[in-house]
């Protein structure tokens, strides 16, 4: 059985390179059942870009301590830095529009916790490559 953050339309991209959209979500949540599938067509349509699907409660150790009150909650990185973590609206399009807006302009990070997150999801997607 597949791991739940790992997509198989994710081609593996070095940690530090390329975009990564990270969704923070939990298997009970029907709203992250029925988001699943419109990510990962996303994660499809977006080749260059690493799309990871964390379930909090089946790898709590990457969320850390972060309270995810909201679900999906959203972390998009850079490739190296955290630039946005936040709930966001179940829908293709406006993740699409929060991508192309986060690659057009540069800006600043999101936060260290969003960090300390991306960071342990970028770690634990480089040993799931191994």
């Amino acid at each position: 059985m597949q791991s739940p953050a790992a997509l198989p339309e994710s081609p593996p991209v070095a940690p530090g390179s390329g975009w990564w959209a990270v969704c923070l979500c939990a298997n009970w949540c029907g709203t992250c059942r029925e988001y699943r599938p419109i990510f990962d067509d996303l994660a499809a349509a977006h080749p260059q870009m690493r799309f990871v699907w964390v379930d909090i409660e089946d790898e709590s150790e990457l969320a850390g301590d972060l309270d995810v009150e909201t679900f999906p909650t959203l972390l998009i990185a850079d490739g190296a830095r955290a630039r946005f973590l936040g709930p966001l609206l179940p829908q293709a399009a406006v993740l699409t529009r929060l991508l192309a807006s986060l690659q057009a302009a540069p800006g600043s990070g999101a936060g260290q916790e969003a960090q300390e997150v991306f960071e342990r999801v970028r770690a634990a997607q480089a040993g799931n490559a191994d």
